[in-house]
């Protein structure tokens, strides 16, 4: 009687341990990049920008242009940081760049 009773509790201690790590992380990123803009964007057509997760697969920024659509840049893009430095730059102390 008490084999079955002791795999029970076995069990369902195992099921909560499971939900609870499950549930510490989180829900995923909320966006991931899987194609990307390969021609260089103009720097006066960008109003904002964001890293994606790090939980995404492909390492990646958002772009955000004036005409309000989001562009996939890849991390290594040789004209990216060129972009991110004039949205600095741009940007007022204490102004968030973010999307």
């Amino acid at each position: 009687m008490t084999a079955p009773r002791l795999s029970l509790s076995v069990c369902l201690l195992m099921l909560a341990v499971i939900t609870l790590a499950e549930g510490m992380r989180g829900a995923g990123p909320k966006k991931c990049c899987f194609t990307f803009a390969e021609k260089a964007v103009s720097k006066e057509k960008v109003v904002g920008y964001i890293r994606t997760s790090q939980r995404c697969s492909n390492p990646a920024f958002l772009l955000k242009t004036v005409a309000g659509r989001q562009l996939c840049v890849r991390s290594s893009a040789p004209w990216l940081k060129e972009i991110i430095a004039y949205l600095e730059n741009k940007n007022l102390p204490g102004q968030a760049n973010n999307l």
